[in-house]
């Protein structure tokens, strides 16, 4: 399809997510894989205004190293409920082998029901590379400087 690398991403459903659907691009171009609940099915999560859950998906992953996996809210619930990822992009080491979980928080005025198998999240696989620090006395000169937040203006 492109001439980009595509990474091997080795998943392992958990027992919880036996007949959860696995990640899945829902379009030809998208960037995130969608994410799935795997909380029991006659246990739904309710999401009082306010309130913040760690989702399961049942999955747990092995990435390549030099990637990373991002947990990103979903743009539809974000618009039509106020439900967000509270740590977003949420990061996933390469060397993590627990489940994932999906952080979501209630920003809307009603309740949100998660219902097993929803979509709640969506994955981002990207490259992540470690830098090397080196601790100097002096920064070079920049026209911004040290200006902080807002100082190029609005």
């Amino acid at each position: 399809m492109t001439d980009i690398q595509s990474p091997i991403v080795k998943i392992k459903r958990l027992k919880n997510a036996l007949d959860i659907d696995l990640p899945r691009y829902e379009t030809t171009l998208a960037a995130g894989a969608d994410i799935r609940a795997a909380n029991p099915a006659n246990e739904p999560i309710t999401l009082t205004p306010g309130m913040r859950y760690m989702v399961p998906t049942g999955l747990a992953i092995a990435l390549p190293i030099g990637w990373e996996a991002q947990m990103r809210p979903r743009s539809g619930l974000a618009a039509k409920h106020g439900i967000s990822c509270v740590n977003s992009p949420g990061t996933i080491d390469a060397d993590y082998r627990g489940e994932l979980k999906v952080i979501l928080i209630n920003h809307g005025t009603e309740d949100f029901i998660i219902q097993r198998g929803e979509r709640i999240g969506q994955m981002v696989i990207a490259p992540a590379y470690q830098a090397v620090f080196e601790e100097v006395t002096n920064l070079d000169e920049t026209e911004r400087g040290a200006g902080g937040f807002g100082s190029t203006g609005v």
